[in-house]
């Protein structure tokens, strides 16, 4: 099914309060979205994600600086992808489609499937066999989508979902799909209207490369509107093993423990770096030790539990920290909730767990150390 460029209403600010709480995104933002009166909107309430302060990392810059997360994992599927997902379902119906396709490493068919499914539609989800966490894709099969797992790695999923889209009559819900990012955009609008402003950095993980450049366009939105006085310098971070916006090249087989940003030919590179260059940002590299380390430490010392690709923004930001300006406001972004992957929080825990023990006071006390 062919999908139209989106038209945007003329802007007037959103609404600041909800008596009947929390509206959903394209309610709270319909004047800076692509829909109008007879859009059918496809909601669960998305969106309205807290943006928390973390003073135990920002206190391993020093220098005033403030660091705050934009948990995106608590969305109702438990990753940004319902961001996108609300709007480019509700358009889909809008446009009278029976059934929606993506490819995924997990999150894009989580939310593809709920949306769809709550819009009366069917959806297909292709995903790389082998490397779907078991959180996600439990939730795809439970939702009701159509799940076939391919022998081959997500860009080859993607370049079959492309072609499908094309020949069949099915939508793509990808993030190449215009109103996905046109969704995802709001996320910077709700940073914006938490601080009062645009941070000076905005740390966000990169895998397909459509959340930076969503991001950027809320936030040249906003400030075109006036609702913040600066941008932010946008700063992508990759898996080492799957960078291929660091080194300029597509990776054929890329690998990395952070599943979500498993790809090796981002659908929206050549925006990406329309971004780093507009933003002044850079894209940069992170390890598995590297993105595990931030992992635990958000979890740990923090409260957060965030999937391991999400981490890497806070990985990143560590690793080029003594570029960070005294007193600067960042916000890293958190794209999935760690209970997508549980499996690797379990291998990964610095925290023994004790099995086995006799169940009297005495002994557990002893455990306990006492």
């Amino acid at each position: 099914m062919t999908i139209t460029p989106p038209a945007i209403n003329s802007l007037t600010p959103p609404p600041t309060s909800h008596a009947q709480g929390w509206p959903g995104l394209i309610e709270a933002y319909r004047p800076y979205l692509p829909v109008t009166d007879q859009t059918p909107v496809v909601t669960l309430k998305e969106g309205n994600t807290p943006l928390i302060p973390v003073p135990t990392i920002a206190a391993e810059i020093g220098r005033q600086v403030q660091v705050f997360v934009k948990y995106d994992g608590l969305n109702p599927t438990g990753s940004f992808k319902d961001r996108g997902m609300t709007l480019a379902i509700s358009k889909a119906k809008e446009a009278g489609a029976q059934a929606v396709i993506c490819a995924s490493t997990g999150n894009t068919s989580a939310a593809a499937a709920a949306y769809a499914r709550r819009g009366g539609m069917r959806a297909f989800v292709l995903i790389p066999d082998g490397y779907v966490a078991l959180g996600k894709l439990a939730q795809a099969l439970l939702y009701g989508a159509e799940v076939l797992a391919i022998q081959g790695n997500f860009d080859r999923a993607l370049e079959i979902v492309r072609e499908m889209a094309e020949n069949y009559p099915v939508t793509l819900v990808n993030s190449v799909n215009p109103y996905r990012l046109e969704g995802q955009k709001t996320a910077a609008f709700e940073v914006v209207d938490v601080l009062g402003d645009a941070p000076d950095w905005l740390c966000i993980p990169t895998g397909n490369a459509g959340n930076i450049t969503a991001y950027w366009m809320g936030f040249c939105q906003y400030h075109a509107e006036e609702r913040c006085r600066r941008l932010p310098r946008m700063m992508g971070f990759q898996a080492a093993g799957s960078a291929p916006l660091v080194t300029g090249e597509a990776v054929a087989a890329p690998e990395t423990i952070a599943t979500a940003i498993r790809i090796g030919n981002p659908a929206n590179w050549q925006r990406a770096i329309a971004v780093k260059e507009a933003s002044q940002g850079q894209f940069n590299a992170v390890t598995d030790a590297e993105i595990l380390t931030a992992y635990r430490m958000l979890a740990a010392q923090e409260g957060i539990f965030c999937e391991p690709a999400s981490a890497a923004s806070v990985a990143g930001m560590l690793k080029v920290k003594d570029q960070i300006p005294t007193g600067a406001t960042i916000v890293c972004v958190l794209t999935g909730n760690g209970l997508k992957d549980p499996d690797t929080a379990i291998q990964h825990s610095n925290n023994p767990f004790k099995a086995g023990i006799s169940p009297n006071l005495q002994e557990v006390a002893q455990v306990m150390g006492f």
